[in-house]
């Protein structure tokens, strides 16, 4: 039986939105590259929802011991007009391989890149790396467009970020 191609009118719209989803040709850059970011149209703009991306992988250096440091991002946004496509988002992760960082400069220049690149409504980036010394470091980002009920997300979070204690490693 012939496998049909039944693309809905928003994944063709989605698919021409992006130049790297679907190319058939994945070209990884091994230093520090925000230009590979892309996003795509939020078709429900109507509401308020979250999406929350988690990248159980993320690899960047010391930029003292140019030794590898290991841990996850999750990024949690509510997003307005645009969206991060997800393979830009792996590329761009990738890109941190070779770039000396320490975990907080890391984790507020990947927020400050989303948000120039998506302008939400509201995104947080949560690093948990992995310990180092027996210390392990969990900085997180966080960003509010300035309406109230976006302010008040992002006070009520950062007050409440240590409730619940998380542990990597």
């Amino acid at each position: 039986m012939k496998k049909q191609n039944k693309q809905t009118a928003y994944q063709k719209l989605r698919a021409s939105q992006t130049s790297q989803l679907g190319s058939g040709e994945t070209k990884y850059r091994y230093t520090y590259a925000p230009e590979v970011l892309e996003t795509f149209e939020n078709i429900h703009t109507q509401r308020d929802y979250w999406v929350t991306l988690n990248a159980d992988e993320f690899t960047t250096l010391c930029p003292i011991t140019n030794q590898p440091d290991f841990g996850s991002l999750m990024i949690n946004y509510i997003p307005d007009v645009k969206m991060v496509e997800s393979k830009s988002l792996k590329l761009y992760f990738f890109s941190f391989i070779n770039s000396g960082e320490f975990h907080e400069d890391v984790v507020n220049k990947i927020g400050k890149d989303l948000v120039a690149l998506m302008e939400p409504k509201y995104l947080e980036v949560i690093g948990l790396f992995y310990p180092r010394g027996n210390i392990s470091i969990h900085p997180t980002f966080s960003f509010s467009n300035g309406e109230a009920k976006y302010d008040e997300i992002e006070k009520h979070r950062f007050i409440n970020r240590n409730m619940n204690p998380q542990r990597i490693g």
